[in-house]
């Protein structure tokens, strides 16, 4: 069973994800907050599966939340999926960099948004090619590559600089290796090994990681 928590401080919208997120037979809401902080409190009691975490919400932001989520190790391991209104670039990279596991709007379907717990849940990140390449032209406009060194990036192997590279593209495990005519648990065991060594929480935060360092491919 899939725990969610949802963060969000309008009840109207956390009656709707409530509702949403019961009726499937593998998920149910096992907390409702309406600030960021009461979100940390819950977490640090009983940490979800996962946790849809609205931006803009009264006190700490959902950004913040995450940052905090993030520094600490008791409640790291739950996966954040940021869930907001606004469709701004400036928010999904600063998500990401944050280590969010992935991206949706509030008007997103509602398939799509029980697809989205489900592959996060499993580990995999909700990065769309599309968003994917965003998130590299903004970085790649704001800051060039040589002036935000990456730790760890130097106990990469050239196999594992290439994954992360390829991960910039938004191409899940199964089109890498179609790519590069590989088996797809090799795809995932040398981005899974990059990840280790880059202290990403996630495939969506490793693209920031190779956007900083200079790691994409030309498409």
């Amino acid at each position: 069973m899939i725990r969610v928590v949802l963060a969000d401080d309008h009840e109207l919208v956390r009656m709707g994800l409530r509702v949403l997120i019961d009726r499937e037979e593998d998920m149910t809401v096992s907390g409702e907050v309406s600030s960021g902080q009461a979100a940390l409190d819950l977490l640090r009691r009983d940490p979800p599966d996962i946790l849809l975490l609205d931006v803009r919400m009264p006190g700490m932001d959902g950004l913040e939340t995450l940052r905090k989520i993030a520094a600490d190790p008791d409640i790291t391991r739950t996966r954040v999926i940021i869930v907001t209104t606004f469709e701004v670039d400036q928010y999904v990279f600063e998500a990401l960099q944050a280590g969010a596991a992935g991206f949706i709007l509030k008007d997103t379907a509602p398939d799509e948004l029980v697809r989205a717990i489900r592959v996060v849940a499993q580990g995999e990140a909700l990065l769309s090619p599309s968003v994917t390449r965003r998130v590299v032209s903004m970085f790649n406009r704001q800051v060039a590559p040589s002036s935000a060194p990456v730790g760890g990036l130097d106990e990469l192997t050239e196999r594992e600089r290439q994954m992360v590279a390829w991960v910039t593209t938004g191409y899940s495990n199964e089109e890498i290796a179609k790519e590069l005519v590989l088996s797809p648990a090799t795809v995932r065991t040398h981005i899974s090994r990059a990840m280790v060594k880059l202290h990403a929480r996630s495939r969506a935060q490793l693209v920031v990681f190779a956007v900083r360092a200079g790691l994409t491919i030309d498409q």
